[in-house]
């Protein structure tokens, strides 16, 4: 029975590694943007929700203003802000020679999410024929819209989205965060997110898509997603239900994003959205929580529990030990390819174990603690 668990575990890894390889080809890096290129572009709205923002809404704004695009606004919505965020905004808006528009939220209408009204707000006053979705804490090359363009361009798209690079300090930043990546690269097959029709192939990050006007538009914008906590990735799912086509990029060298900057933002950020990312579903979370120590936490277990007793044996060590290695492999080539640390890649077996913890903790505050909070609101089971 254990050898066939083992051989059990070992297929399926197999099976991750070659999606993994798949994935690492495919997610290709936005096309460069030739230096003196004729002609100009389209319009683009560069639409920025910002809520309690104070530490970051200055940068992002700076990096926005260095772009090497010809035509292009920057919309900032501040959306009910209870920190500094809208005075330095207001500070900005006079500094920014009137490439920056700031707008005051309305109030959060029943049966909406905020970021998903804030963004809603942002697209009714944009006058681009692109709309540039980014969130408040990223900040952008000189060349980020130029490159994003001309990918959405390329491939025909209609809504385009990318992989930031992830800034990290803490500890369990470095532990936590990166399984972001590992998840997208072990278990999503990215060229069927480009030419598959199904809906559940989707990716996108909210803190970078790329929409056209038009399809946008067609699609009811974030109108279509109010009730939806993870919107960014229902998003996709609503775009390819009308048919239309999402293109997905390595964007580690265009975009930065420093999402958590402790333990307790990372517990409660992830907190929020992961039972709302398995569509509020308990069989769902079940499986997640069986297949990451099956695979990831048990190997771990039954090579150390053999070591200690002196066996060193194919079904309870050497197999084991093949998982394992094969596993941290996995992790040191996708921490080399999105730009982290190849050393906390090592640390998989406690990324696993708090990611589990956390997914309980998701589905302990939607079914019984009212949902999560965050940034001073309260997110409902929906």
């Amino acid at each position: 029975m254990l050898l066939f668990y083992q051989l059990l575990v070992l297929g399926v890894l197999i099976v991750l590694w070659a999606i993994l390889i798949s994935n690492l080809i495919e997610l290709r890096p936005l096309p460069q943007v030739m230096e003196g290129r004729e002609g100009g572009g389209p319009m683009v709205s560069v639409l920025v929700p910002a809520r309690n923002e104070e530490d970051t809404i200055a940068r992002c704004i700076a990096s926005l203003e260095r772009q090497q695009y010809p035509e292009f606004e920057i919309l900032i919505l501040d959306d009910g802000s209870t920190d500094r965020t809208a005075e330095i905004l207001r500070r900005l808006e006079k500094e920014g020679g009137g490439r920056v528009r700031i707008f005051s939220g309305k109030p959060l209408p029943q049966g909406w999410h905020g970021k998903s009204w804030a963004c809603f707000q942002l697209a009714g006053e944009a006058r681009g024929d692109m709309f540039l979705f980014t969130d408040a804490d990223t900040a952008h090359g000189p060349d980020s819209i130029a490159r994003s363009v001309r990918g959405i361009e390329e491939s025909g798209a209609d809504m385009l989205s990318l992989t930031p690079f992830q800034e990290l300090g803490s500890f369990w930043e470095k532990v936590v965060v990166p399984m972001v990546y590992v998840i997208l690269v072990s278990l999503l097959p990215i060229r069927l997110v480009k030419s598959s029709r199904q809906p559940s192939f989707c990716f996108a990050n909210g803190q970078f898509i790329l929409f056209r006007r038009e399809f946008y538009s067609r699609m009811g914008g974030h109108e279509a997603v109010r009730r939806d906590l993870v919107e960014d990735v229902w998003l996709c799912m609503k775009a390819k239900s009308l048919g239309g086509r999402v293109a997905a990029y390595n964007g580690t060298d265009v975009v930065s994003c420093r999402m958590y900057r402790n333990f307790r933002e990372v517990w409660a950020g992830f907190s929020k959205n992961l039972f709302a990312g398995l569509s509020y579903s308990i069989p769902g979370l079940v499986v997640m929580i069986v297949f990451t120590l099956m695979l990831f936490v048990v190997p771990w277990i039954v090579m150390f529990s053999s070591m200690a007793a002196g066996s060193f044996g194919l079904v309870e060590f050497q197999l084991p030990l093949l998982q394992i290695a094969l596993v941290l492999l996995c992790r040191v080539l996708i921490a080399f390819r999105f730009r982290q640390s190849a050393v906390f890649a090592l640390l998989d077996p406690l990324a696993r174990l708090v990611l589990v913890a956390i997914a309980l903790n998701s589905f302990r505050l939607m079914a019984w603690s009212g949902g999560a909070v965050w940034k001073g609101r309260q997110y409902k089971f929906s």
